[in-house]
């Protein structure tokens, strides 16, 4: 008789993160760290979402649908045995990450592995939350008394319009845009400010005045914002998408960096016509400098260093890298000065 691996029994890591507890075999480039153990809820009947771009869409025609997600292979262990190899072995980590799936009974579920995780280990828990199966600020009160100070909650569209194409009844999904920005709110007010991240995906097809707004109206609330470039998930109904341009990416990056740190407001940019961001409202030649806006932005350890780095988890290890999971180095640094103002017209510029 075949075991079924689900959870709280089993979860999914990353393959990053596999590698770094030597689960798996592999090495990272330029001395590239995982600091966050992600740890993703896994059922036989998967996830009921069938989110557009999604690796764990119901709906995907992949082989491999429970082993894969955000591009890369995503393998199922026992907790106890990545519990276990967090206490005995050395690491890299600096925060784990309990991420749910829409399913019936990942709420229950998900306390259960927080708690777990926080018996055995010292580090730091974040909940990534599936809203469409919480019931608002008692779940959420339940997840912070299981042990996570902090929670990511995924709206990842940028318009109420996207959202629904890609995440509700365009694909036949249980999702609504205005359930996401509730628990955003309510999420604000039992963690407090700034213990809430939204998740987007720059490249579902906003403009970037659009994401800017988005951006802004998170913070407005309370929230931060942590930022994925699209990546086409093979077997995934956006398997043929294009992946934003990587100008168009940077100035979203840039623009999260300075919105969410308090440096400028949405307000104070300007856009073209078609919605590309042609002027800070700043000089952007210190952040420029310094690289921060251009690294994965998640969730930070306790020092309030990013700890969710998520090591290629947008591109290949052959492709520009989107989001660095290191400071960029000098090198790096006139790379993205390069590729910052790809696709806008100088005579644009302000």
């Amino acid at each position: 008789m075949v075991e079924i691996q689900e959870s709280p029994q089993f979860v999914q890591t990353s393959l990053a993160g596999a590698i770094s507890l030597g689960l798996e075999g592999g090495r990272f480039s330029r001395q590239i760290k995982c600091t966050c153990l992600n740890l993703l809820l896994t059922y036989e009947s998967g996830c009921r979402a069938s989110c557009g771009y999604c690796g764990l869409a119901r709906n995907r025609q992949a082989e491999d649908i429970s082993q894969t997600f955000i591009r890369v292979k995503w393998p199922i262990y026992t907790l106890n045995e990545i519990l276990n190899r967090v206490k005995t072995r050395k690491h890299p980590f600096k925060r784990v990450c309990v991420s749910m799936v829409t399913h019936g009974q990942a709420m229950e579920d998900t306390c259960r592995i927080i708690d777990q995780v926080r018996e055995h280990t010292d580090l730091p828990i974040s909940g990534l939350l599936a809203p469409t199966v919480m019931k608002g600020k008692d779940d959420l009160r339940a997840i912070k008394s299981a042990g996570a100070d902090r929670v990511g909650i995924a709206i990842d569209a940028a318009t109420p319009e996207l959202f629904e194409r890609w995440r509700g009844q365009g694909v036949r999904g249980p999702h609504r845009w205005e359930h996401f920005w509730q628990m955003v709110a309510d999420a604000v007010e039992v963690f407090g400010w700034h213990m809430v991240g939204v998740h987007l995906i720059v490249g579902l097809g906003e403009t970037e005045e659009e994401m800017v707004q988005v951006i802004s109206r998170a913070h407005d609330m309370g929230a931060l914002t942590h930022l994925f470039s699209f990546f086409p998930e093979a077997g995934s109904l956006m398997e043929k998408h294009p992946q934003p341009d990587l100008g168009n990416y940077r100035r979203i990056q840039l623009a999260r960096y300075l919105i969410n740190e308090g440096i400028i407001s949405a307000r104070q940019m300007s856009f073209a016509d078609d919605g590309r961001l042609t002027d800070f409202g700043t000089d952007i030649e210190p952040y420029m400098r310094q690289g921060l806006a251009f690294m994965t932005s998640g969730c930070p350890d306790r020092d309030g260093f990013v700890a969710c780095n998520r090591p290629f988890g947008n591109e290949r290890a052959s492709e520009p890298m989107r989001n660095y999971p290191f400071i960029p180095e000098s090198q790096d640094i006139e790379l993205i000065r390069s590729q910052l103002w790809n696709g806008v017209r100088s005579d644009e510029r302000y």
